[in-house]
């Protein structure tokens, strides 16, 4: 076929209307233009709004377009045989002669043959420019029975209808639900599971009729939700990988399509605009007027990158845990088709495109401000905090495993495995402390100006706090908080030594350090309510420099040393793949007598975690799904493999440095080879 297809899009944020501009008369998307051409034109003065709004139709595939306003691309020659043709969008109507929904002209292309990704006008070729838009899918997996229309000759046309099978109501094709559609895991549970298991379900959040993520909190008490009534997309994790485990796929699929469509939208807070791979921090489903009516409503996402949040902070950690649920949902499902779609690849390389950007640090760790992660208030963690180091290098392994290598995405791949390198030496060589590497700080020179330096941060010896003089434990170690140029921050924080143990950040023997210390230090970390968030806290007038003399984060409280029982789940994992389950059912057996007496709290107050914490929601979903999880991975081990990293022994015998052909080869990697490969 000679002819071509253009596809142009409107650079307005995306919804379910798409334009497509007739080319000599091709047919290579299964359709014929002249059909089409009133809808289209009716539907391009719809384009407006801010919000994106719900529709059920799919788009299962990417259409690159290269201009600020509105350029096309062409495809000539194609084998894009195979396209289905959608025309619906969800609209409900709450008119006083009852509900129902109602169509509206809208023609989408839902399917694009898996070949596209080799095709010469690939998205892959253009992921670096900054200058194009995406169509992400909408409405999940609630579609009408779809009819193909197959090109087989210029003239003939071959109707074929797929197989598909009864889901919710609507017909759906069998190849979107491989992982989903299987049965769920029966297994007895405590009245305390089935309670949570029921506040989880209870909290379950539907956009358009599909499940889409849980609310933060769903206290039904609370009369002041402030933004606890919007699904956080670290918060969903744990809920995520309960379904996961219980075998139902189906919402955190829809999760990450819809965070997905929510990517491309344009951020702007004071005239200023943000990367374009910044995942929202939260969404929020409304149901609002339709078209200014009374009567009809549609749902509408609403998301939050930072733009409301405390201190107007990005979240930095958002993309980090959509790279790794992603990579969670194929491992335990089987459905890898969904990381292997174009739309889903391109959202990948747009996160890491966010973390791999060139700029003035001279460390492989990543730089952020604080408050851009779980820790979301000032706690003095700006600079390159441990919690954002694991999840970035957890992120770079989940997509050196997703990403689809070819011509586009070799470059990328490299630029990955270097940063996986570099990080994680810098990390284990550099954070890392013990007794023995805590007095050799104690013994440092200083103003050394030297590429053979030892003290090469320019740590000061009286930077040592008196605490930790007598806290560290003969046998074991962990990584510190944060380092910078003449500074370390000692204190101990429990979800970034915990994830550096589950993505193998830190050595093997690192690893067995941090849950030695964990074990030592029980009384301090543990206390009566898993775990401590950090240790210790800040106290007097280092509190109120540091935080300002935040309100809530007093000593002893929320972020600051509060005790957080979503933490569970990631101690679980850690756990288990430290041969070390024994710890985490003390954990867990902890929490349990607890939790559901206090109504499932956010988080707990006091050096011990005996008091619910002062401002505690309750009913927090992340405190129910982590107990779950943890509960779930502790029955079934094989599952908790699924979820973890190895080391990986020849990526860290590469070194950039070996590349390089400069002069300047001096590296230190070679002199601590020994803290590497043990």
């Amino acid at each position: 076929m000679n002819t071509g297809s253009c596809i142009g899009i409107s650079t307005m944020k995306p919804y379910c209307r798409v334009l497509l501009i007739s080319y000599k008369r091709s047919s290579v998307f299964g359709f014929s233009p002249e059909k089409f051409n009133d809808v289209i034109t009716n539907n391009l003065s719809k384009f407006h709004g801010s919000r994106s709004r719900c529709c059920k139709s799919q788009i299962v595939g990417y259409i690159p377009v290269i201009d600020s306003n509105r350029r096309a691309f062409s495809v000539s020659n194609s084998n894009l045989g195979q396209s289905r043709v959608v025309g619906t969008s969800c609209r409900v109507n709450q008119s006083k002669g009852g509900g129902g929904r109602r169509g509206r002209g809208v023609l989408v292309i839902p399917y694009v043959a898996s070949d596209f990704r080799n095709h010469s006008t690939s998205v892959e070729t253009h992921v670096n420019e900054q200058n194009f838009e995406r169509i992400y899918i909408q409405g999940g997996l609630n579609v009408k029975p779809l009819v193909i229309e197959r090109i087989e000759t210029g003239h003939d046309v071959v109707k074929e209808e797929e197989s598909r099978v009864e889901f919710n109501g609507s017909s759906v094709n069998i190849d979107n639900l491989k992982g989903l559609n299987e049965k769920k895991v029966e297994r007895k549970v405590s009245e305390i599971e089935e309670e949570a298991w029921s506040l989880l379900r209870n909290a379950v959040v539907s956009y358009c009729g599909n499940p889409v993520g849980t609310f933060a909190a769903n206290d039904p008490s609370d009369n002041q939700p402030l933004n606890y009534d919007q699904v956080f997309i670290r918060d969903f994790v744990p809920s995520a990988l309960a379904f996961l485990l219980n075998g139902e796929g189906e919402i955190v699929k829809n999760f990450l399509l819809h965070t997905l469509q929510l990517q491309s939208w344009e951020k702007t807070v004071d005239c200023y605009s943000p990367g374009q791979g910044l995942m929202p921090a939260s969404f929020k489903v409304r149901t609002v007027p339709l078209d200014g009516s009374n009567e009809a409503f549609e749902d509408v996402l609403d998301p939050d990158f930072g733009e409301s949040a405390i201190g107007r902070v990005a979240p930095v950690d958002s993309g980090l845990w959509w790279i790794i649920l992603l990579r969670a949902y194929g491992k335990i499902t089987g459905d890898y088709a969904l990381q292997e779609r174009v739309d889903v690849q391109t959202g990948i390389r747009l996160v890491l495109n966010l973390c791999l950007t060139d700029g003035f640090d001279m460390f492989p760790s990543l730089l952020v401000t604080d408050g851009s992660c779980m820790i979301d208030r000032r706690m003095g963690i700006h600079g390159h905090p441990l919690e954002i180091q694991a999840l970035f290098y957890s992120a770079l392994r989940c997509s050196r495993e997703m990403l689809i290598v070819n011509d586009g995405t070799k470059n990328l791949v490299a630029a990955i495995n270097n940063r996986l390198s570099a990080l994680s030496f810098h990390i284990r060589e550099y954070y890392w402390v013990d007794i023995q590497k805590i007095n050799e700080i104690y013994r440092y020179k200083t103003e050394e100006y030297s590429t053979d330096a030892i003290n090469k941060f320019n740590i000061y010896p009286d930077q040592i706090p008196s605490w930790l003089v007598d806290w560290i434990p003969d046998k074991g170690g962990y990584l510190i908080g944060n380092l910078q140029p003449a500074h370390m921050d000692f204190r101990f924080f429990t979800l970034g030594n915990i994830w550096a143990i589950v993505s193998s950040l830190g050595s093997p023997q690192q690893n067995d350090g941090i849950l030695s210390l964990i074990e030592d230090k029980w009384e301090d970390l543990v206390g009566q309510m898993p775990l401590k968030i950090c240790y210790p806290a800040l106290e007097n007038e280092e509190w109120r420099i540091i935080t300002g003399s935040d309100p809530k984060n007093t000593p002893w409280s929320y972020h600051n040393g509060g005790s957080w029982p979503t933490l569970l789940w990631q101690f679980t994992l850690a756990c288990i793949k430290m041969g070390r389950p024994e710890l985490a059912q003390k954990a867990v057996a902890l929490a349990e007598k607890r939790l559901s007496v206090d109504q499932w709290p956010e988080y707990y107050d006091t050096r011990s975690g005996r008091f619910i914490g002062k401002q505690s929601r309750h009913f927090q979903t992340w405190t129910i799904a982590g107990f779950l999880t943890s509960k779930m991975l502790l029955e079934n081990p094989a599952k908790a493999s699924l979820l973890f990293w190895e080391e990986d022994y020849e990526l860290l015998e590469t070194c950039v440095c070996a590349l390089s052909k400069t002069g300047r080869k001096k590296c230190s990697r070679v002199a601590a080879r020994s803290q590497i490969l043990v």
